[in-house]
This record gives structure tokens, C-alpha cells and sequence, in this order.
């Protein structure tokens, strides 16, 4: 560690770093200080740690402690939140004895918090491309005086189209900064990107891209699609990895698996971008702690994430391309670990399974999954191995003489074996699929059935039959896959199967699949109702048909005959007009013949009916029970009565107050007081009426006495004793 400073090598030291790894030797050598690099390496081979110390030497600038910086002088921009804080973790314990200060931007933190940050003063800066971008378009991050930016898993950012912020936030760094790339494959759009952000970049290729993962074993198992779920837990419970990684391809499966998984004991957390920030970071921090041993997720956390003791990682769907499956393949086998990567291929995407590990350039070893067999003689390998059985007899040598004394050896150990599986869920029982041996290629294809016997079934279209129908229906009766079953014809009364040789005997000569289905053995192959493709007569040749003219001598031509002139058309026969039927009216639907309606009589004025016998009123005697006379001028002209004087108080037919005099106390129509002349006198001097003793106005509150025989007692002003005067008994 001669080139690395002297704070940096302090805290490798401290880390227990004996050497570096190929990848990190590469960047701290000579030629490449000062300049771009794009460095690939695989997964795990510790490129945070690398380009920590590239850094180094813009960071530092020749010294062993850093003071105050007003504006970042590193930057090192991550594809995902878990991958940013991991690398700011790590750039913490490598720059703590050079008193770094380091701040992270990454998104669904509080943005508030990180600016606050900023403004205090940080010398490497770590973040996700869009929050970056919002801190520059806020003002809050400066990167006027940065030095060098790192763009780590390059290839991934690209994937997740942050190719615009990326341009955006390299826009707003000095044009002589140092730019580092860092990926563990180099597509050519990183190679294009590398050409548009970086100047003479110096090409690393540590370790060599065709030595992908030497640590990690890739296993493909071949399963039936309703045994999925159960392989996946019968690996979980035959490797028991101190911590697992199965990846789903969506959160809909991530969400449906925590759930089996949660039912069956196994202790497992969910990783997707459904979750927020916080509830992301409990779950990595649950699986550091071991209080959980599985981690159900999806692509998220297939990039940088790094997880002590990952011993498997399980394909619970195949990724979609095999930069994807080399990335979710490296959380496993890091630093020098050995690992295993199982692949659970259902048999319809065999073909892509083999498209992917051979674009990933490793070599799987095809098998079946553990079954509940394997699974079982595994776990009573470990409670035989169990450390705790080796180990020196301590204080508890006491309590285990009085358990053995009391209840016998024997059953000491079988509560051993039963308080161990009593934590764990128990194996699933699988579907034999027959996989090839280890070293075979894979299973075979379609169309490659190899030796086989033809067996005839007395069924066919008449009895309704289908290849998807008698297939269960056969494995049931021989005891066989459907692997094991190759064609089946279908014909209008029989049918025909394909049995493989090795399962052949398991039928017989003739035996009956169920009632009404017999199944016989065939010498040879069967010749099916099919005709032949010669025996359809040729169709007769067609008769040339005459040469079309050209478009443009279509239309009116000279040759053809002139139109008849429009009188010679007049020796045409005329249609005779045609004679309208005379008009039929439809017979009334209320009338049962045609005889005439009787007239309409005018209705009554009474509720006068046949039945009762009454007479009806005559019309001028019915007095309208709604209306009430008005008397009118006319009317009482025509009566001799003239324009009689009103009474006094009587209201117009408007409602208005005529004007006229009234009676003392008296309220108009409206219910309104009128104010003008009383028999009790004018207004008062409070501007009241003022009435006479125990009488009011006609529309006010206090009414006359309405008692039978009580009359109204003398009242002045100051009189407040009882109005009325009961009235006298007998």
C-alpha cells in the first residue's frame, strides 16, 4: 500500500485489508491518476472501494486532513437508494481519519434534512440522478467547485433512463473535472455514453469479463409449473443459507410470496419500490442483523447490494436479460465467498433459461430440485454435525444427568431432533420430471422422444376426447409423467398414444385406463385416416381472361355505339299505375263489433250512479264548492243596490287599505294596525294606540273572552287584576 495516503491505508488497515483486490490495484496505478477511466469488474470484487481510492488524490490534494469545504469536491452518483447508502457507508469508515465529511441525496428522504446538510459544508456528495438534479434546480448543491464524479453501475442508470439527468448534472461541474465509470459489464451504450461525459478515457478491465462469477455455482432445475413455489421452498430448506435472495419479477409475486413464505415459518422480508425509504432500510437492516435469513425482492436490489453471509440466490422468475441474471447472481460469492445461484425453470421457458446462461457466458448444472427426501437426509446430516453435540459438557452437566436419569437417553435425543424441526416448515413432496443427470445438457426438446411403443385407445371425437383430457388420465394409470408420454392422435373413434420404452411395460399388453376406455399395445406404428396429399384431383388451368386496357384509354371512346335517343325510349311498356286499396279502418280495440259508438253525454255533477237510483242535480243548481261570490259594479248595478258605502274597516279586493274611515280598534285586511281615528282616542305619547279597556284589535294577540258566559271586566291602564269576570253558577 505505498501509493494509497496515509490516512486511507490507515483505515484499510483498521478494516483488516491484508491486500487489494485486481480491480483496485488497477485504478491506484501510476498511469491512470488524473485520468478517466471506464473500469469494469465483476460483482464483488469491491469497486466501491476502488474508486474511493482513485479519489483519493482530488479529495486530499497532498494532504492528511481536510478542512471546511464550501462546495463538494467528489461526487458519486448510484442508480438506487440502497446502492448510494451503501457506498456512502463505505466511503465513511475509508475517509474517517481524514475527517471527511459526507452527505447523501438520495430520494424519498427528507429533503429538507439533506439540504441542511449541504449548506454546513460536505466534501463528497452521494446520491440518486433525480434528487441530485432537484438540489441543483433548488440552488441547495453547487458543484462549481467539484473535482471529480464517479458514475457507479453505469450500465444500470442507463436501463432505468437517467441518461437526461446524468447530462444535466455533469452539465453543472467544471468541464476539467476527473469522470470515472464504473460497471461490471461494458455494453456499447456505455461505451457511447463513456465517449459523451469523459475525455481520453482510460479502459480497465480488471479480472476479465470472460471469468464471470468463478465463485458462484449456477444451478438450473427444471420443475412443473404448480411445483414452483414448493421448489423454491424445498431449496431454501436444503441449502439453509444464513441469508437468501429469491427475486420475483414483479410486487404482485414478491407480495404473494412473502405470504407463502410467512405461513410456512421461514422468516423473510419484502425489497420492492412499493415501499418507502424507511421501511426499505428496516428490512436490509433486519437481514445485516440476522433476525431475518430471506430476502423476497425484486430487480431493486440486484445492483451493489451488498449482505454478510449471502450464501444463495434463488431465480423465483427468470430475469429478462443476462446482464440481469450476472447482476442478481453477484449479491452472492463476493470477496472470495463461495455461493449458489439456482435458477427455478418451469418447462415451458427452458428455451429462455439456455438463451440467458449462454448470453451470461456461464455453464449451469442441469438437475431437479431437492425433494422431500433429499431435503430430510440433509437435516439429519446437520443435527448429527450439530456443533452443540460436540461441544465440552458444561454447567449444564447437572440438568442434562437428572433429563437422562428421569426419562432415558433415548428420549433426550429424540426431543433434540424434535425441538430442531419443530422451527422448520417441512419439505414439499414433488413432481417427478425425470431431469438429466448433472452434465447433461438439459432436457429434452420438443419433437426428440427417442424409443418409443404406440398404444391404441378405444376413444376418440365421437366420445368427446382431447390430448389434455386423457393425458392425466394416463400418467394416473401407469404411474408416469407426462415426460413420459410423447404424441397423442386423435381419431373419430380411437386414439392413439406414444409411450417411451423404459415406461411402456408398466401397461401391459391391454389394460382398461377407466370404464369404457381400454388401452391395447400396437406392433408398430399406427396409419392414420389421413389422405394422402395426391389423392385430390389438380384443379383444371384458368381460362386466360382478356388483357384489361391501360387507365388512361379508359372512359369514352369513339368506337362505341352512340346512346338511343331519349324519344325512341317512348315504346317502352308503362307499369300500369297501381290501384290503392280504399281505406279499411281498424275496428276499435274497445268495441268487440262494429256497430256505432253511442253518443257522448256530457258527465254529471254529482256522484249520481245507476245502481243508487238517485235523480241528477240540474247544473244551475250546484253550487261550486271552491269559489266564492265576488260582487262586482256591474252586479250590484244590475241589482239596484248602486255604489254602496262600505263598512268601515273593509279592505279592497287588491288588499290595499282604501283610505276610508274605520271602526276605533279595528285592524286592517292584512293584518297590519291602521293608525287612524279610535273610539278610544288617537295615539299616545309612546306612540302606541290606545285602545279601550279589555279590547283589541281584530289581527292582535289578546282575543275576546270565548268562555260561555264570561264577560269582560273594567280595565284601566294601571289595572292589572284579572280581565274577565268568571261567570256566576246556576
Amino acid at each position: 500500500m505505498t501509493r494509497i495516503a496515509a490516512p486511507l491505508a490507515a483505515a484499510l488497515e483498521a478494516k483488516g485489508y491484508a491486500s487489494l483486490t485486481a480491480v483496485q490495484e488497477a485504478v491506484i496505478a501510476p498511469n491512470v491518476e488524473g485520468r478517466d477511466a471506464l473500469v469494469s469488474a465483476q460483482t464483488g470484487s469491491g469497486k466501491t472501494v476502488a474508486f474511493g481510492l482513485a479519489l483519493a488524490p482530488e479529495i486530499l490534494n497532498g494532504s492528511d486532513r481536510l478542512l471546511f469545504a464550501d462546495t463538494p469536491l467528489a461526487l458519486a452518483i448510484a442508480p438506487t437508494r440502497e446502492l448510494a447508502l451503501q457506498v456512502a457507508r463505505e466511503l465513511e469508515w475509508l475517509y474517517a481519519e481524514a475527517g471527511a465529511v459526507i452527505a447523501t441525496c438520495v430520494g424519498g428522504m427528507d429533503y429538507r434534512t439533506e439540504k441542511r446538510a449541504l449548506d454546513r459544508g460536505a466534501h463528497i456528495v452521494v446520491g440518486t440522478p433525480g434528487r441530485l438534479r432537484d438540489h441543483i434546480e433548488r440552488k441547495s448543491l453547487d458543484l462549481s467547485g467539484l473535482r471529480a464524479a464517479v458514475l457507479d453501475e453505469a450500465d444500470e442508470m442507463l436501463d432505468l433512463g437517467f441518461r437526461d439527468d446524468l447530462e444535466f448534472i455533469l452539465s453543472a461541474a467544471p468541464e476539467d473535472r476527473r469522470t470515472l465509470m464504473f460497471s461490471a459489464t461494458v455494453p456499447p451504450a456505455i461505451a457511447a455514453l463513456a465517449k459523451d461525459f469523459q475525455n481520453d478515457a482510460l479502459r480497465i478491465q480488471a479480472g476479465g469479463e470472460s471469468k464471470q462469477h468463478v465463485d458462484i455455482e449456477y444451478r438450473a432445475m427444471s420443475v412443473v409449473s404448480r411445483d414452483k413455489e414448493h421448489a423454491i421452498f424445498n431449496t431454501l430448506r436444503f441449502y439453509e443459507a444464513r441469508t437468501a435472495i429469491v427475486f420475483c419479477k414483479t410486487r404482485a409475486n414478491v407480495n404473494h410470496l412473502l405470504a407463502r413464505m410467512s405461513n410456512r415459518g421461514f422468516q423473510a422480508v419484502a425489497l420492492s419500490g412499493e415501499l418507502s425509504q424507511q421501511e426499505r432500510t428496516h428490512a436490509l437492516q433486519s437481514l445485516r442483523d440476522g433476525r431475518s435469513k430471506v430476502c423476497i425482492a425484486t430487480d431493486v436490489a440486484a445492483r451493489g447490494i451488498d449482505l454478510p453471509g449471502l450464501d444463495l440466490v434463488i431465480h423465483a422468475d427468470l430475469p429478462s436479460n443476462s446482464e440481469t441474471l450476472l447482476h442478481r447472481s453477484g449479491r452472492t460469492g463476493r470477496a472470495g465467498a463461495k455461493g449458489v445461484s439456482a435458477l427455478i425453470v418451469p418447462q415451458a421457458e427452458f428455451r429462455k433459461a439456455q438463451r440467458l446462461l449462454q448470453g451470461a457466458k456461464v455453464v449451469a448444472e442441469w438437475a431437479a430440485p431437492p425433494s422431500a427426501e433429499d431435503v430430510q437426509a440433509k437435516d439429519d446430516e446437520r443435527i448429527v454435525t450439530h456443533p452443540t453435540l460436540t461441544a465440552d459438557v458444561g454447567e449444564e452437566a447437572d440438568l442434562a444427568g437428572r433429563l437422562i436419569e428421569q426419562f432415558g437417553a433415548p428420549s433426550v435425543a429424540a426431543a433434540f431432533i424434535r425441538l430442531w424441526r419443530e422451527g422448520r416448515s417441512a419439505p414439499e413432496v414433488l413432481t417427478d420430471v425425470s431431469a438429466p443427470a448433472s452434465g447433461a445438457a438439459a432436457p429434452r426438446a420438443r419433437g426428440e422422444f427417442g424409443d418409443s411403443v404406440w398404444f391404441k385407445l378405444t376413444v376418440g371425437h365421437t366420445g368427446r376426447a382431447e390430448a389434455r383430457w386423457l393425458l392425466p388420465k394416463l400418467c394416473e394409470a401407469g404411474g408416469i409423467t407426462k415426460n413420459e408420454i410423447g404424441a397423442i392422435r386423435i381419431q373419430q373413434d380411437q386414439s392413439y398414444v406414444q409411450i417411451a420404452s423404459g415406461s411402456a411395460g408398466k401397461f401391459g399388453d391391454r389394460m382398461t385406463v377407466e370404464a369404457g376406455i381400454d388401452m391395447e399395445r400396437m406392433a408398430g406404428e399406427p396409419v392414420l385416416d389421413r389422405p394422402e396429399r395426391g389423392a385430390r384431383p389438380p384443379r383444371p388451368p384458368r381460362e386466360d381472361r382478356p388483357a384489361r386496357a391501360p387507365r388512361e384509354d379508359r372512359g369514352f371512346r369513339d368506337d362505341r355505339p352512340a346512346r338511343a335517343p331519349r324519344e325512341a325510349r317512348e315504346d317502352r311498356p308503362v307499369r300500369p299505375a297501381r290501384e290503392k286499396a280504399p281505406y279499411q279502418p281498424k275496428p276499435s280495440r274497445f268495441v268487440e263489433d262494429d256497430a256505432p259508438r253511442p253518443a257522448r253525454t256530457e258527465k254529471p255533477q254529482s256522484n249520481w250512479s245507476p245502481e243508487d237510483g238517485r235523480d241528477v242535480l240540474p247544473r244551475d243548481s250546484v253550487k261550486p264548492k271552491d269559489k266564492k261570490p265576488r260582487w262586482n259594479a256591474d252586479e250590484r248595478a244590475s241589482k239596484g243596490e248602486g255604489d254602496r258605502p262600505r263598512s268601515a274597516g273593509f279592505k279592497s279586493f287588491g288588499g290595499k287599505p282604501d283610505g276610508k274611515p274605520r271602526a276605533a280598534g279595528s285592524k286592517s285586511h292584512g293584518g297590519k294596525p291602521d293608525f287612524g281615528p279610535r273610539a278610544g282616542g288617537y295615539k299616545g305619547a309612546d306612540g302606541k294606540p290606545a285602545r279601550s279597556g279589555g279590547f283589541k284589535s281584530h289581527g292582535g294577540a289578546e282575543a275576546r273572552p270565548s268562555r260561555a258566559g264570561a264577560k269582560p271586566a273594567p280595565r284601566n291602564a294601571s289595572d292589572t287584576s284579572k280581565r274577565f269576570t268568571p261567570p256566576k253558577k246556576g
